[in-house]
């Protein structure tokens, strides 16, 4: 998988505590449109794509596998969210995934990740596989 891209509003959000990351709801939502890192900072930024075919709009929960921090330097590891499976003739396009905090207030925006081209699921499953050694974030 590409690596995530992490939205610069995401840092003011940690110090102003609207995340908790360990104990957080943490989801992926997928868009076709690009996201913009400096300007998108909430879910409603970000235009998904539509609910239906096998996506529900808001995507979908990934588990926090680890949430702590070894020698100064804090990782977040996330399992991969449950895999979307077409339906009724399947969804998309979509290029991004996006991952947001569903508990925070206003589904403040974490990072995401480019596939590279549009994906369309016209049947079985499209799932977002996660590092679960290097985790989604580092922070040093």
């Amino acid at each position: 998988m590409a690596s995530q891209v992490k939205f610069h509003s995401f840092v003011e959000a940690l110090a102003e505590k609207k995340h908790t990351l360990g104990a957080d709801t943490i989801k992926a939502a997928l868009t076709n449109t690009a996201p913009t890192a400096s300007t998108n900072t909430v879910l409603a930024d970000i235009t998904q794509i539509s609910s239906g075919g096998g996506y529900t709009t808001g995507g979908n929960t990934c588990s926090v596998s680890t949430s702590a921090q070894t020698s100064g330097v804090y990782k977040l590891v996330l399992s991969s969210p449950t895999a979307w499976t077409a339906s009724g003739g399947g969804f998309g396009p979509f290029r991004y995934v996006v991952f947001y905090n569903d508990t925070a207030t206003s589904d403040e925006l974490i990072s995401y990740v480019d596939y590279g081209s549009s994906i369309t699921v016209a049947s079985g499953t499209f799932t977002v596989t996660l590092d679960g050694s290097a985790g989604v974030l580092t922070i040093t």
